[in-house]
């Protein structure tokens, strides 16, 4: 019989040195051979929720209909829950640790329809120790989801709105017009991307003065990276729809000393002009392709 599914989404901060994502792909080949894993990333900087969370969130509107299997579990064997829950009517379900790992691409995706705490052993593995949920818990369960085993059959139903919320920082207007903002994700090439919706800036000039840890560098507005003057800082719509500042051919990150969590301070610099207005597309949900 065919499988429910056909793809697990797995992201990690197991890296690849180790055996751990071959062991959890092991046990899913295992119990639901049919099933390719497709991965999002192992490389999570370790026991970081909060950076897992928001690259979860940035992939989940491109992932395929199916399970999404996420570990990040620096409370793995304590009292935390291990959860499966339900999005898009049944379309999608994501499988992890109830840290707030999950929420913001569950949010991202529409919201949670039903949720299960996994406390049916019947569908784990014998554990010798409790600290490899991934490989014990979760991978048998997202496997058993493909296989297409009923989401109430894995354990026991709980209210979606008692899951642990993400935590996103919000931007902050200040009164003289600026906008404080915080650093979400420095990528491999060191771009900033910044919590702040680009139709925030939309009526400034193609001029703003940017303020970082090392100091206050002005920015120019840009299409693309190529746009950034030579030697300059840019501020560019990224590929996920926010704002980042960039450097041409080299790293903002190092540039202004700037690092995730970091605070940044966007104003307008005196002088600059009127820009037209960024028009903003909307975002598809999981399973959906983008237009």
């Amino acid at each position: 019989m065919a499988p429910r599914f056909d793809t697990i989404s797995f992201l990690s901060d197991y890296g690849t040195a180790d055996e751990f994502v071959g062991v959890v792909k092991g046990v899913i080949a295992s119990l639901a051979p049919e099933v390719r894993v497709l991965d999002i990333s192992h490389e999570v900087a370790p026991h970081d929720v909060r950076a897992g969370s928001l690259m979860l969130a940035r992939a989940a509107q491109y992932l395929p209909p199916g399970v999404v299997l996420a570990v990040v579990d620096p409370g793995v064997g304590t009292e935390r829950k291990a959860v499966a829950v339900e999005v898009g009517q049944g379309q999608s379900y994501l499988v992890g640790p109830d840290n707030g790992l999950l929420a913001s691409a569950v949010s991202m995706v529409g919201g949670a329809d039903r949720a299960v705490v996994l406390d049916d052993p019947d569908h784990h593995l014998p554990a010798p120790g409790a600290t490899f949920a991934g490989r014990d818990v979760f991978a048998p369960v997202a496997a058993a989801l493909c296989n297409g085993t009923p989401l109430e059959e894995l354990g026991t139903l709980i209210d979606p709105a008692a899951l642990l919320p993400g935590v996103v920082p919000v931007s902050q207007n200040d009164e003289d017009g600026s906008i404080r903002a915080e650093v979400l994700w420095v990528d491999r090439f060191g771009n900033l991307q910044l919590n702040v919706d680009p139709i925030e800036i939309a009526a400034w000039g193609p001029a703003v003065t940017v303020e970082a840890p090392r100091g206050s560098r002005t920015s120019q507005r840009c299409t693309t990276y190529g746009e950034i003057p030579t030697g300059g800082v840019g501020l560019v719509i990224d590929s996920y729809g926010l704002l980042s500042i960039a450097v041409d051919r080299s790293s903002a990150a190092l540039e202004l000393g700037a690092d995730e969590g970091d605070a940044i301070t966007l104003r307008p610099s005196e002088g600059g002009g009127v820009s037209v207005p960024v028009q903003l597309t909307s975002r598809p949900t999981m399973g959906e392709r983008p237009t």
